[in-house]
């Protein structure tokens, strides 16, 4: 029995040995992220390697959809809307499929990311964007597939894709602009009715200067007069001041306007702080 016991541990320890065998995969993986205007774009693929093939129209036929890599197939995510070949495409990740041509590739943004390379029934309402982009011939040939953000602009930039002897690239814009304006417009004009809030949560919870959390929270209040939460706060910082007409004036109108809400927890919290500061 014991004999067999020691022969059941050694197979198991040699097959868990095997399983922790490590090697090189023939087309690694690969993520790249790149930062265009105030756009992220992070791009995730496999790179197979020529290794003395003949790649376009041998190994990837012309005319076919490729996966554009290997693997799984290749990603590409971005953090804003973006507009390719006039087309917007949502936030969001795509699949990049490709249909490589001698002169010109047809280059897909495909909706369905979760592909094994190629989906086993193409989509074309799964086409969120098209482009067709010539082919560039290069000199020198690259050995392995290789994917590329450049040309980088505010505005935008280029996916290229190079492999073998050929370039192809596919523009793309972001929108920096509107970005960029809609912060400037709102660092100008100050802080936001909850920026106030927080502030004056922040100073009441942690003891700090009353005086302006009551100056911050007025501005919150007065922004934004509906927000029962907020009146709620204002109550309780007057409170801590030693104001208890104020606080029982702002617990009221939270009160109202949770009540309006149907905001039993507020209605509820209200309550017993006009008890308490004998109001009810």
């Amino acid at each position: 029995m014991k004999q067999t016991f020691l022969l059941a541990a050694a197979l198991l320890s040699g097959l868990m040995s095997w399983g922790q065998i490590q090697v090189p995969q023939p087309s690694p993986s690969s993520m790249m992220k790149q930062t265009v205007g105030l756009t992220q774009v992070t791009v995730e693929y496999s790179r197979p390697s020529m290794r003395g093939r003949t790649i376009f129209g041998d190994l990837v036929p012309y005319d076919a959809i490729w996966r554009t890599g290997a693997n799984m197939n290749t990603t590409i995510s971005f953090s804003d809307p973006v507009t390719v070949s006039g087309t917007t495409l949502e936030a969001g990740t795509y699949a990049i499929y490709t249909k490589p041509g001698m002169d010109s590739w047809e280059v897909y943004f495909y909706t369905d990311t979760n592909n094994g390379g190629l989906p086993r029934k193409w989509d074309d309402s799964k086409v969120a964007a098209t482009a067709t982009t010539q082919v560039y011939k290069m000199e020198d040939p690259v050995q392995t597939f290789t994917i590329t953000i450049d040309n980088l602009t505010n505005n935008g930039a280029v996916i290229g894709m190079l492999w073998e002897n050929v370039y192809v690239g596919v523009p793309f814009e972001v929108p920096t602009a509107t970005k960029a304006q809609a912060s400037v417009e709102a660092v100008m004009s100050g802080p936001s009715a909850n920026d106030y809030f927080q502030a004056a949560s922040y100073y009441h919870d942690e003891g700090m200067d009353l005086a302006k959390a009551k100056e911050w929270i007025d501005k919150a209040v007065a922004a934004n007069p509906k927000a029962f939460w907020m009146s709620r706060r204002q109550s309780l910082i007057y409170a801590a001041m030693g104001d208890t007409k104020g606080a029982i004036a702002a617990a009221k109108k939270s009160l109202a306007a949770a009540e309006d809400a149907g905001n039993n927890d507020y209605i509820k919290m209200n309550k017993d702080s006009l008890k308490e500061w004998g109001a009810m």
